[in-house]
């Protein structure tokens, strides 16, 4: 494989991978702020899913992750808007598509499952009429059919005693089965691409664990893509393929997750791995930024005034994401190289 140097884009990479599902490519999207320039939430983000992957995004909390996938949904909060860049699902961009043709992709092509599964499910429905519902609207099947085929679901989501829980309320379900209920509407329909925002975070552990596996073997089988994000590094090392890390609406890092993981090379990645750490030192040596003021937007690397690596060059010039290694793509002037 050929190796970017300098200020070569993504662009260059994404045009020699085959097969790539979903494309992310310059993404800028802002929020509208009384008396004082827009806040930018998304800043020149580019990412790639490829068919039947688990791309995980992981990034602490407010770093744009939410607002990423609303985006790419169509769903984004007002006064929230996209300011500039492309969001390709199949070679289509989802910015010139109508509202109305969102609508019909939405649950039927790509989908979405969120932490807190109670608030997608109508309380005044049963449960496995909701699913019906989704494959009647998107499969143009009839009430029988959906029938079936919401039944066959709950049983793919091992839920207990399928035939009573169809009958179910959302009150009446634990939170475990709730989740389960939720990922099979999301999966009714076998769509091609399924965002997961932070879905299992608010499970126990045990439960989680088996959410995820059932999650895992779902995606396997219908090949489908999927962005996962999280908040928990440590469920992305034994679950994705791949890992996108982000901070402040910008992808700092990207590589399989055996390669992030045995080689971290943005200074913000290694802050996260040297958080989880139990060596005190470690995780002082990565937290301690230089004196510095935060530099303008648009004239600096937004990591800078954090970053234990930060030259005169990073308060000078916005860094690129560019391939550094073979599939690992790292936005920073001085990449974190291991001693040899």
């Amino acid at each position: 494989m050929t190796i970017m140097t300098g200020e070569e884009g993504p662009e260059a990479w994404e045009d020699r991978k085959a097969g790539v599902l979903v494309t992310v490519r310059g993404l800028n999207v802002s929020y509208p702020v009384f008396g004082a320039p827009p806040a930018r939430a998304i800043r020149d983000l580019d990412l790639s899913i490829r068919p039947g992957e688990i791309l995980g995004l992981v990034g602490e909390s407010g770093s744009g992750k939410t607002t990423l996938a609303r985006a790419i949904m169509g769903l984004l909060a007002r006064p929230g808007r996209i300011d500039g860049g492309d969001i390709l699902f199949r070679g289509r961009n989802l910015r010139e598509v109508g509202e109305e043709a969102m609508r019909a992709m939405r649950g039927k092509e790509i989908a979405m499952v969120i932490p807190n599964p109670r608030s997608e499910l109508d309380p005044l429905v049963p449960v496995g009429l909701q699913i019906a519902a989704v494959a009647r609207a998107h499969l143009g099947v009839g009430r029988a059919a959906a029938a079936k085929i919401a039944l066959d679901m709950l049983v793919a989501v091992q839920i207990p005693d399928p035939r009573r829980r169809f009958a179910a309320y959302p009150h009446e379900l634990s939170g475990g089965m709730a989740q389960r209920v939720v990922l099979a509407i999301a999966l009714v329909c076998s769509p091609k691409f399924i965002i997961s925002d932070d879905a299992t975070s608010g499970l126990d552990v045990t439960v989680q664990a088996q959410i995820l596996d059932l999650l895992r073997g779902l995606v396997r089988e219908h090949q489908t893509s999927m962005l996962f994000i999280t908040r928990d590094i440590g469920i992305a090392a034994h679950f994705c393929d791949r890992v996108a890390v982000i901070y402040s609406g910008e992808v700092v890092e990207v590589a399989s997750t055996l390669r992030f993981f045995d080689n971290p090379m943005h200074p913000y990645s290694v802050m996260l791995l040297a958080a989880f750490a139990h060596n005190q030192s470690l995780r002082e040596a990565w937290h301690k930024p230089l004196a510095s003021a935060a530099p303008s937007l648009g004239e600096a690397c937004v990591y800078a005034p954090r970053c234990v690596k930060m030259a005169d060059r990073c308060n000078k010039i916005v860094p690129k994401l560019r391939e550094v290694e073979p599939d690992h793509f790292v936005r920073c002037h001085f990449p974190v190289e291991r001693p040899s």
